[in-house]
């Protein structure tokens, strides 16, 4: 294999790597035994029909794609490692000579990770919030707690009710029309949730048990849904059945019933205790968050688009599986928003860039600080891993392979960086 490496603008570089003619005849010899199964030939039993036979009917190219995706992952692995450079991208790849007798040729168009020029990291000036907990948060979170704890009734004697759990069957029309989604049996609804549009849940009040009523609402002018998007609608809605929660008391028996607590007390401290820790971490993230945004804005680096566009490929994949939590896939999402992939990828490109910006400044204050993570930093690592998962940390580190181990401990480095910055700033509430 040979390499020729050119810079070009903002960071980016072609790639040019060559193969030896006999490592392609290899590789295509290599996609002949892989797939000489699929192909059927008169005269021939199947996988018995010889090479030349299959190239003649169809065609002296038929297993270059193959043969060529077999080459390019480990000449491209050995290109990047020969090249010394620091690839921040998905390679751009074109295949420019390809053919028997011939030596493999193709170009790889990365990003290379961009030099920093810090501007002053030390004794900037940063607002910290104080914290303070209301006993109106504690009540609220004591009342989240007796939701969670409330029972469903069956109620049998009375008329629909706000904050009940109702089940229904309904049927949508526009101008006496049915739409896609308008129709659903055995649905339930909680009355005044807002889950429904317009005032649906509202006009249900009132209704008995298996009543039956004409609901009128309008669409949203922003409905992502276009053909309905601000139209009026009628929905014709049958009344199943009716729930209805029974809240717990709180009291001493709701903290000893739900809690590790005896008393309503312990467990009203206990409250304000967790919610001062996560404001605590919510203003120190915050003042973290600002301070890193002033270094960025005085420091320079030229950003090549596709470290971006890396970037904006991660962010979609985290936002995937968030959405897999709550049983949506991806393509759900994007017709439920009325959105689509471009337009949901732009929508990130500005976070995109800041994650981007802030990595490489704290990147670079790590080797301007000489900053390190340490064994025992990577211990405390495996510790708060097995906590999570509920693991011994030895079984954690067993599991983990050296080169994770080494990445685990450059993002250690990069918070350590983080950490000494604010240590350095100079804090006001």
């Amino acid at each position: 294999m040979s390499l020729q490496v050119e810079k070009l603008e903002k960071n980016m570089a072609k790639l040019t790597v060559e193969v030896s003619a006999e490592d392609f005849k290899a590789a295509i010899k290599k996609a002949f035994n892989k797939n000489k199964n699929r192909f059927a030939i008169p005269g021939f039993r199947k996988g018995k029909v010889p090479m030349y036979i299959i190239e003649k009917e169809y065609g002296a190219g038929v297993f270059y794609e193959d043969a060529a995706n077999e080459l390019m992952p480990e000449a491209y692995a050995a290109a990047l490692e020969e090249s010394g450079l620091e690839v921040v991208s998905r390679p751009e790849v074109d295949v420019t000579q390809i053919g028997k007798g011939q030596n493999f040729i193709f170009t790889a168009e990365v990003a290379v990770k961009p030099e920093v020029k810090l501007g002053e990291y030390k004794g900037l000036d940063v607002q910290m919030d104080s914290v303070e907990v209301a006993d109106e948060e504690v009540e609220a979170k004591l009342k989240e707690a007796q939701e969670q704890n409330a029972r469903e009734i069956t109620v049998e004697d009375r008329a629909v009710q706000d904050g009940d759990i109702i089940t229904l069957n309904y049927a949508g029309t526009v101008d006496g029309v049915a739409f896609d989604g308008g129709t659903a049996e055995n649905q339930q609804l909680v009355i005044g949730s807002h889950t429904f549009i317009d005032n649906f849940e509202e006009q249900l009040i009132g209704v008995e048990i298996g009543g039956e009523k004409d609901v009128e609402v309008t669409f949203p002018e922003e409905y992502h849904a276009p053909d309905l998007a601000g139209k009026a609608a009628v929905f014709h809605v049958e009344v199943l059945g009716i729930k209805e929660k029974q809240l717990p008391e709180i009291d001493d028996d709701f903290a000893q019933d739900t809690t590790e607590f005896d008393t309503l007390e312990e467990y009203k401290n206990d409250i304000k205790e967790k919610l001062a820790t996560a404001k605590e971490e919510q203003a120190k993230s915050a003042a973290e968050n600002a301070l890193i945004e002033q270094i960025v804005e005085s420091s320079e680096m030229d950003i090549p688009d596709a470290m971006v566009d890396f970037q904006v490929d991660q962010m979609v994949d985290e936002f995937k599986q968030r959405l897999s939590y709550q049983g949506l896939s991806l393509e759900q999402y994007v017709q439920f928003s009325g959105q689509n992939m471009d337009a949901l990828r732009e929508n990130m490109k500005g976070d995109a860039l800041k994650r981007v910006q802030g990595s490489l400044v704290l990147e670079a204050i790590v080797a301007a600080e000489n900053i390190e993570a340490n064994e025992e930093d990577l211990k405390k690592e495996f510790e708060k891993m097995a906590q999570m998962y509920q693991m011994e940390a030895s079984q954690i580190e067993g599991m983990i392979p050296e080169e994770q181990k080494e990445n685990m401990k450059k993002d250690i480095a990069v918070q350590k960086a983080v950490e000494f910055v604010l240590d350095q700033a100079n804090v006001t509430e």
